[in-house]
């Protein structure tokens, strides 16, 4: 996602900015929302305050802040980047017994070190679903049973993907029938992307954040997208009509974020086991749903009744699912430059 990228909380932001200081011997580089100290409060407890935080928009800003030498602790990332900056050399392993739940955290969610040698760069903290979301007022469930909807002419100039080339990519490669984006051949990218040119003229837009997608929606100008899982409480909890299929014949796919540790940061490298503690805690998981994230600590997860993840989109389900684990630089930075020559229309 770049998470997703990710979301209401994490609505794309144009300028990055610094929050009031805090903590002033841990700076978190992050997305806008995640500031929440309710997502980290046994660290507010253990220290009085919460972190200071840095904000940035997308992922490529916040990395190629740092490469110019902005310096933080902690940088919150999604998993489809993590090689790109393991292999930058900014980031350094994590010290996984010094993390109270790691061994809670979700082993779907974790999948192959990077780096060599076992080393933990990425630290999984927060997920989401993505997945078909339709207005069930207009569009009959089966016309939402296979992702190939995105081909439907009927409903040509009111879709929308993600502008996000993680998201495109997870839906194309499960349309073509990929649901191991790492492994997936020369051929099984230029079928995704082929399939991606093929739905481009349809779609009457490409959104950037949540809250553009709800008023798409909302207006009825959109009536099938893309979306992340939070899109289904916040529509619901204003009235909206709004439906959300996960489980498409192809199926859909899950989104995760999570923290990092930079090589040059300056602050307290204790407090920055403090924080990740912090977020993977039981006490995060409720804060993290309301907000429409999932939460990596599997155990907590288990706790929560089946109908409130089913009414956040987090729900168990039957069909294929791609988990956007880290892939090869190499292959990233190709789906981004085809992404953005499909957008202009190549």
């Amino acid at each position: 996602m770049t998470t997703k990228t990710l979301l209401g909380a994490v609505s794309i932001c144009a300028i990055a900015t610094t929050a009031i200081a805090q903590d002033a011997d841990l700076l978190v580089f992050d997305y806008p929302g995640f500031e929440e100290p309710s997502f980290h409060e046994t660290y507010v407890s253990a220290n009085g305050a919460s972190p200071t935080f840095s904000f940035f928009g997308d992922e490529e800003e916040a990395f190629q802040k740092i490469r110019a030498g902005f310096e933080a602790d902690v940088t919150h990332i999604c998993a489809g980047s993590v090689t790109k900056w393991t292999e930058s050399g900014i980031i350094e392993p994590w010290d996984v017994s010094r993390i109270s739940e790691y061994a809670n955290i979700d082993r779907n969610l974790t999948g192959q070190s990077v780096g060599g040698d076992g080393d933990v760069f990425f630290v999984p903290t927060d997920f989401g679903a993505t997945a078909v979301a339709y207005n069930p007022d207009e569009v009959p469930a089966e016309d939402v049973a296979s992702l190939n909807v995105f081909k439907n002419p009927a409903y040509a100039g009111r879709m929308t993907l993600p502008d996000n080339v993680d998201d495109a990519y997870a839906l194309a490669y499960l349309a073509t029938g990929v649901t191991d984006w790492a492994a997936a051949t020369d051929e099984q990218f230029e079928a995704a992307s082929n399939w991606l040119r093929e739905v481009h003229p349809n779609l009457r837009t490409y959104w950037t954040d949540p809250a553009e997608l709800a008023q798409l929606m909302s207006t009825g100008e959109i009536l099938v997208s893309w979306a992340w899982n939070e899109t289904l409480p916040t529509m619901m909890e204003e009235g909206r009509s709004i439906a959300y299929q996960r489980e498409a014949t192809e199926g859909s796919s899950l989104w995760l974020c999570g923290y990092v540790n930079m090589t040059d940061g300056q602050g307290s490298e204790d407090k920055a086991y403090d924080y990740i503690n912090a977020i993977l805690d039981s006490s995060a998981t409720v804060p993290l749903l309301d907000s429409g994230f999932g939460h990596a600590n599997a155990a907590a997860m288990a706790t929560i009744p089946a109908e409130d993840l089913d009414a956040v989109g987090l729900g168990v389900i039957d069909a294929p699912v791609l988990a956007q684990l880290p892939m090869s630089n190499e292959r990233r930075e190709q789906q981004a430059e085809t992404f953005e020559m499909i957008k202009a229309g190549f």
